[in-house]
């Protein structure tokens, strides 16, 4: 009996792990959004559906690359709030501006 719970723990401490580092990888894809087409966009971005993904497309194609985060926004059925939880998924890449400093930071002299 002792020996099943000793594998039965392992056992789920090894599921725990996986689930961990599977969660982990998941997150870990970025997505230039000034290059990316709209199939890489709906696979990347969380909330953001095929409509929604070529929507940020002809955006990017009639304004030209993003050069915030925040301009996401404008395409229609976008708000902040899913601007905010892809943060960490989003890159600008090339075509965009430098990333922005906070005012406080930017207005800061040395």
């Amino acid at each position: 009996m002792r020996s099943f719970v000793k594998h039965t723990a392992l056992v789920l401490q090894s599921l725990v792990l996986a689930v961990a580092f599977a969660a982990q990888a998941a997150t870990s894809d970025k997505v230039d959004i000034n290059t990316a087409d709209a199939a890489t966009i709906d696979r990347v971005l969380v909330n953001i559906g095929p409509s929604k993904a070529e929507a940020i497309v002809a955006h990017r194609t009639a304004n030209g690359p993003y050069k915030s985060l925040e301009q996401l926004a404008q395409v229609k059925g976008i708000g902040l709030k899913t601007v905010e939880k892809n943060r960490d998924r989003i890159d600008l890449g090339a075509g965009g501006g430098a990333a922005k400093k906070p005012a406080a930071a930017a207005s800061a002299t040395p």
